[in-house]
């Protein structure tokens, strides 16, 4: 915290690491939006996940949106070689993710043929229901790219970590 007050925000963040990131989620949003003087309304992110494997392989900040870093896929794992979701490797439980972009885009219409994959804080999956009505454990969905059906995906629980409870 004190390196984002006195050198500014860094150039990606570890979401893990947030006590309330929900929160900062919409605050990427909210920034977004007074910006580029467009309604929080109107914004929702697209995904981009980037060959980066961390915060070191991370020099520059993202025109638009931010750079996250340290998430985990359980249920599937995400094939860096063709850029999709995929198998898990045998006896692999959790599949470490690249860094992915979460990029904010005015009326923004997710592609139906991707998975989007709920991002949980903790890997219990499980949450009380906050003011707001949704789950206290739950992010967001992240839009990722597969060759198969989405729902093959869903029918395998596969979702996104930010920690693992081992």
């Amino acid at each position: 915290m004190e390196t984002w007050m006195m050198e500014g925000n860094p150039a990606s963040y570890w979401m893990p690491g947030m006590f309330f990131p929900q929160g900062f989620m919409t605050g990427v949003l909210q920034t977004h939006a007074r910006q580029y003087k467009i309604a929080i309304d109107k914004l929702a992110f697209s995904f981009q996940y980037l060959e980066a494997e961390g915060v070191e392989d991370i020099e520059e900040k993202p025109e638009d949106g931010v750079y996250i870093y340290g998430m985990f896929m359980d249920g599937a794992r995400y094939c860096r070689e063709n850029q999709i979701i995929t198998d898990q490797y045998p006896t692999i439980m959790f599949d470490k993710m690249p860094v992915i972009w979460f990029k904010p885009i005015e009326d923004y219409k997710p592609d139906p043929e991707e998975y989007h994959a709920p991002l949980y804080k903790t890997s219990v999956r499980a949450g009380v229901l906050s003011t707001t009505g949704q789950s206290t454990n739950f992010i967001v969905h992240v839009a990722t790219p597969s060759k198969e059906n989405p729902a093959i995906w869903v029918q395998r629980a596969a979702a996104l970590l930010c920690m693992l409870n081992d």
